[in-house]
């Protein structure tokens, strides 16, 4: 799948972390930058494939990380169960383990510390702490080591600030004599140290991120109940609706007692994911969000899950069988990728419900959100010929760039047809429309007043340009269209326009 599937609005954005790496960026820590950079070799290849590739190993990292939380929940057959269910889990094996995302590094950091933390409150209650110096590191590392991956996944993505609360009150709660801990205030010293690349570049940037972020989310407002409807319903489709409804009913059994498991595990785990989940579920009340941003919360309980299945098992014979409900996650979650593909590559499913009713050319594709990861490759042999022909007669120059609006679809044009081209792609509108193209505007050194510049637009996400291109060109002129053919079929259609003599109002 990762070198399969074209990239999506998203994913290619984050490319351009990679393409213009900086302490940190106008929506997200610079983490996901880095891991393309890493894994690329500093985009030595920079395929679908080689870009994603982080994901494709920190998840199967993550897998074991899983399964090893498992264990220390209960024992091996539950570390089994979990990392079952966290391979059946949408998010953890597309969002994080397909597509390069801020939740790539954030569940590879997030899962690390976490264990360390587990196996740092265990050993306390096995031992003491030694007076010795040396001894008191030793014991420590873990919890070092612990404080040092949060806040590399807080430098991937700021939710995972979650993980410092969650142990935080499970100190409160249940182990106060940690606070007399000297080791554990240079944990957190470490975890805030990785915090600075994030505070340099908006002490430089007139805190300009957080500002966005803080617009995103409400604290107040009247609830809007269809917003939270579509948050939880976004929840069990990401999390896969067996597992998710598997992790209820573990959790409910659990307060019933009806099982046990490693109570240290079990308690930090629900005190870091369930605010997690919470807080955002909160936020849907007032405003829409995205289902993953809460998903790693629920993630983090499928090792209860995993234990409640365990606990379940009435092994005489010492051989354990794959619970039903995991065949059954699986299978699910098999059906839905292999679906999704197909319909992404083909669009047959679709095409099934279409009227035949004549429509406006402008309306075909739209809302077909598989369209996001299809067709580029078709779109930059398409411009090409129409820029060529335009080059010819005289009327375009070569080397004239092209002028997107808003972030996406910017870095999908700037990387499947700009960059191939050897053009220059600007972003011209608001910093909350263009995001970090207003700095890569200014790294690019346009767009220039006078020059002239080419305009795409798609029908999957038309919308008429002229109202923020006019007042920002002489003159805005439609010059060809040509289709997008999927599985036989028009999928959409492209508009290719000439911008000509830029007026530098942007």
């Amino acid at each position: 799948m990762a070198g399969l599937l074209e990239f999506g609005n998203d994913e290619v954005y984050y490319w351009t972390y990679a393409l213009y790496p900086d302490w940190s960026h106008f929506d997200h820590p610079g983490m996901v930058g880095w891991m393309i950079q890493l894994f690329s070799l500093n985009l030595l290849f920079d395929s679908e494939f080689a870009l994603r590739l982080s994901s494709v190993v920190l998840m199967t990292v993550d897998t074991w990380l899983i399964y090893l939380i498992g264990t220390q929940l209960k024992n091996k057959i539950t570390g089994l169960y979990a990392a079952l269910l966290y391979t059946a889990s949408l998010y953890a094996f597309v969002i994080t383990g397909v597509f390069i995302m801020p939740d790539t590094p954030l569940m590879f950091f997030t899962l690390i510390s976490i264990y360390l933390f587990i196996r740092y409150f265990k050993k306390g209650t096995e031992q003491p702490i030694e007076t010795n110096d040396r001894a008191s590191l030793q014991y420590n590392a873990s919890l070092l080591l612990a404080g040092l991956c949060a806040g590399l996944a807080m430098l991937s993505k700021y939710s995972a600030a979650s993980i410092w609360a969650g142990v935080g009150l499970y100190i409160l709660f249940f182990n106060r004599k940690e606070l007399k801990n000297k080791y554990l205030y240079l944990s957190i010293l470490i975890s805030a140290l990785c915090l600075l690349p994030i505070l340099i570049w908006n002490m430089q940037n007139d805190f300009i991120s957080f500002t966005f972020h803080g617009d995103r989310v409400s604290l107040f407002g009247k609830p809007r109940w269809d917003y939270f409807g579509a948050e939880v319903a976004g929840e069990l489709i990401y999390n896969n609706p067996v597992v998710y409804i598997l992790i209820i009913i573990a959790l409910i059994a659990f307060f019933r007692k009806k099982f046990t498991a490693e109570a240290i595990g079990i308690r930090l785990l629900l005190l870091i994911a369930l605010p997690w989940i919470a807080t955002f579920l909160y936020f849907s009340l007032t405003r829409p969000i995205l289902p993953h941003w809460s998903a790693p919360g629920v993630c983090l309980l499928i090792p209860i899950a995993g234990a409640y299945l365990a606990d379940r098992q009435k092994n005489t014979t010492g051989v354990y069988h794959i619970p039903t409900a995991i065949i059954a996650a699986l299978l699910l979650l098999t059906v839905a990728v292999g679906v999704g593909t197909f319909e992404i590559k083909t669009g047959h499913i679709q095409s099934l419900f279409v009227s035949e009713e004549p429509v406006e050319m402008t309306d075909i594709g739209a809302n077909d959100a598989t369209l996001d990861l299809y067709g580029w490759n078709q779109m930059r042999e398409g411009f090409a010929s129409v820029r060529d022909s335009l080059v010819a007669t005289g009327e375009m120059q070569a080397d004239d760039g092209i002028i997107a609006l808003n972030w996406f679809p910017a870095a999908n044009i700037d990387y499947y047809i700009a960059r191939p081209l050897g053009l220059k792609l600007f972003a011209i509108g608001d910093l909350d429309n263009i995001h970090k193209y207003h700095w890569i505007n200014e790294k690019r050194k346009g767009p220039r007043k006078g020059e002239n510049y080419w305009f795409i637009n798609r029908t999957h996400n038309y919308s008429a340009p002229c109202w923020r291109l006019d007042p920002n060109f002489e003159n805005v002129i439609p010059v060809d269209t040509f289709a997008v053919y999927r599985g036989g079929r028009v999928a959409e259609y492209v508009i290719v326009y000439k911008l000509e003599s830029y007026k530098g109002t942007y």
